[in-house]
């Protein structure tokens, strides 16, 4: 079920599919093999397992000290104004929505406690109604990305939870399209690797399927 893109004594980086959730997938892994990092449960694309406790901890330091280089792809509604951005706020959770992550800004009212969230992005492709993004979440918040589009007024294509009302989807698009795509960070070796994930064929299909509007 599981694509192994790379795997070590200590290691294993898998190709997580849409519509399962990293608890979930600890039950296809092996034993004592533990998630290093998170995916929503309809984001698909590179995940980082742990064989042992010690590389856990040596991951979890990685991400801390945001030393991991991730790379996102999505496809958000509208038209992005800019080539490439960065978006700088603080997170947390949403006081309407206790499923959603709500943008505060300093000073504002309620930020106090409020995490910092920063990510990059820039224009892949131009689609009628739709941009394709690549996204560097240089944070690693809970839905940072999902909710830093909403704000930006171009949320996720496909996404339920951060949609606009009224908001169209792509014919034959069934979950968001978030997709993670490019992992980099040092092994414990100190070596420094790369790991890649191709848009899987949903995803694919959908944009086939705007190039032909």
């Amino acid at each position: 079920m599981l694509k192994i893109l790379y795997e070590d004594d200590t290691l294993l980086v898998i190709e997580k599919p849409a519509g399962i959730d990293v608890e979930e997938i600890k039950r296809f892994l092996p034993k004592d093999a533990t998630p290093a990092h998170r995916l929503d449960k309809d984001t698909s694309g590179i995940l980082l397992v742990a064989k042992t406790k010690e590389t856990l901890d040596f991951f979890h330091k990685q991400f801390k000290e945001r030393k991991v280089e991730k790379k996102y792809v999505c496809l958000v509604e509208g038209s992005v104004k800019e080539n490439e951005g960065k978006i700088e706020t603080l997170l947390g959770r949403s006081p309407a929505d206790k499923r959603k992550q709500k943008v505060f800004l300093a000073g504002q009212p309620l930020s106090a406690g409020k995490r910092e969230a920063v990510s990059e992005y820039r224009v892949l492709e131009r689609y009628k109604g739709y941009t394709l993004l690549e996204v560097r979440p240089r944070t690693g918040r809970k839905h940072q990305i999902r909710t830093h589009l909403a704000y930006l007024g171009h949320p996720v294509a496909g996404d339920k939870l951060y949609r606009f009302k009224n908001q169209k989807i792509p014919a034959g698009l069934n979950r968001q399209f978030l997709h993670a795509s490019r992992l980099k960070l040092q092994m414990p070796d100190g070596n420094i690797k790369e790991f890649e994930s191709k848009l899987p064929g949903d995803l694919n299909l959908c944009l086939q399927q705007l190039k032909n509007l």
